[in-house]
């Protein structure tokens, strides 16, 4: 194993192979990725696949549409199939409030160049025929959803970042990193230990056991996510290889796609669950967690009634897998404040939508000094020191239980207040003052 690198990422999910890949396409040479285990092994492996564009943040819906559009290359240059099925998929509304919400969704996406379309919810049933159109009053068609294949995705990555002269090593965890005077680090691992000028904590579930080797605490937190995967369906069988597009129900808190010739059905439960919430287990790769299903009983039953072709299908597979979020459900990426030459990309949750888009921002803040794509939201740099992991977890819960609710201007969300203070505080909530938090800080 090489003494020296130019780059050395810690984790091989589908992040950190995306950094590779992007520094190695840009033309750095000596950029090395360490994964502990194997490749997608934590939260990559048993992600659902489902892909879109939409974000109520347009920068992120920028990412988005880049990293889809991104995945027939990395398979042309790899060799390595994506498993793309691009299928399209819409975004339903059953409500007014949600219509709007699509409007202005479709506003920006146009003056992003990505294309969008209302259609009628009867369009919709006739591209999807088990949803039930009596139950939607509006339909956003996105040409560029689907799913792909989440292991498949993250090895085209590598591969593709090896063509381009990176360097892979699996089993290889790293158990210290250490800077020099200098400011280059020292990563050390049972195999050796290398000599970096910038470190990369891409760590996923472990993100917060990477940053600690640092002497860094990250206020992101691991969380209970569950999806099922249906028996064979006869209405999806009878269509051969024509396939259902994907699709997304706000008010019923549901994400949905064919999955063989079944479908599978994703939420986000309303009494979210922290997972390991002391720190993630070393010995934690490709194992499940135990389903809860009365966590998500209502919302499957609300499922079943919008399709309601599930109502007699047999349940093949429960997943519950955990996956790493932030107290804002937005990524952490870039160079840590205070901290030169450490650089993190974690919480992704969206890991196989914004996955491409990190790995290029990523990539360009490094080679020329930022991104060119306005990351504030993403920027590690927003949350202070006073972040610290407990409101980290207590604020990551809540912001999993909004996933699809929405949020409505000057909207204060109650979980994680008085987290840290002004020294005026006391005296002006004294006086009538009404306070607001940002990433943590009362104000």
């Amino acid at each position: 194993m090489e003494s020296h690198a130019k780059v050395v990422i810690i984790g091989g999910g589908v992040v950190g192979c995306s950094i590779l890949f992007h520094l190695a396409k840009f033309g750095w040479k000596g950029v090395i990725l360490l994964e502990r285990q194997e490749l997608t092994s934590g939260s990559s492996w048993h992600a659902a696949g489902q892909i879109h564009t939409i974000s109520s943040d347009p920068n992120i819906s920028r990412l988005q549409g880049y990293t889809i559009n991104l995945y027939k290359e990395i398979e042309e240059l790899s060799g390595q199939s994506v498993g793309l099925h691009a299928t399209g998929g819409f975004y339903l509304a059953s409500n007014e409030t949600w219509h709007d919400y699509l409007k202005r969704e479709r506003s920006k996406a146009r003056t992003m160049g990505l294309d969008q379309e209302f259609i009628s919810v009867e369009e919709a049933a006739r591209r999807h025929p088990l949803i039930d159109p009596s139950r939607y009053i509006a339909a956003l068609w996105d040409p560029l959803d689907g799913d792909i294949d989440p292991s498949g995705v993250t090895h085209a990555y590598a591969k593709a970042a090896k063509v381009h002269g990176a360097k892979v090593y699996t089993h290889t965890p790293v158990i210290e990193t250490n800077q020099r005077p200098d400011g280059s680090w020292d990563v050390v691992t049972p195999k050796g230990t290398i000599n970096a000028e910038r470190v990369v904590n891409a760590g996923g579930l472990w993100a917060r056991e990477v940053g600690q080797l640092a002497g860094l605490d990250l206020p992101v937190q691991p969380m209970e996510h569950h999806y099922l995967i249906t028996e064979e369906i006869p209405a999806i069988a009878e269509r051969g290889a024509e396939r259902l597009p994907a699709g997304i129900d706000y008010e019923g808190n549901m994400y949905f796609r064919q999955e063989g010739k079944g479908m599978l059905l994703g939420t986000y439960e309303p009494r979210a669950t922290a997972w390991s919430v002391g720190g993630t287990p070393l010995d934690f790769g490709h194992e499940l967690l135990e389903p809860k299903l009365d966590n998500i009983a209502e919302r499957l039953e609300l499922g079943f009634e919008r399709i309601p072709a599930l109502q007699q299908a047999g349940i093949k597979n429960i997943i519950n897998g955990p996956f790493t979020f932030g107290p804002d459900g937005n990524p952490l990426i870039g160079p840590v404040p205070g901290l030169r030459n450490y650089w993190v990309a974690v919480g992704v949750m969206a890991g196989f939508c914004q996955g491409g888009g990190v790995g290029l921002c990523m990539a360009e803040w490094m080679i020329d000094g930022e991104p060119s794509i306005d990351v504030w939201a993403m920027d590690v740099a927003r949350f202070g020191d006073f972040a610290s992991p407990d409101w980290g977890t207590v604020k990551s819960t809540e912001n999993y239980e909004r996933r699809f609710v929405m949020t409505f201007p000057n909207e204060t969300l109650p979980k994680g207040r008085r987290q840290k203070t002004t020294a005026l505080h006391d005296r002006l909530v004294a006086k009538g003052a009404v306070m607001d938090q940002s990433f943590g800080l009362e104000h």
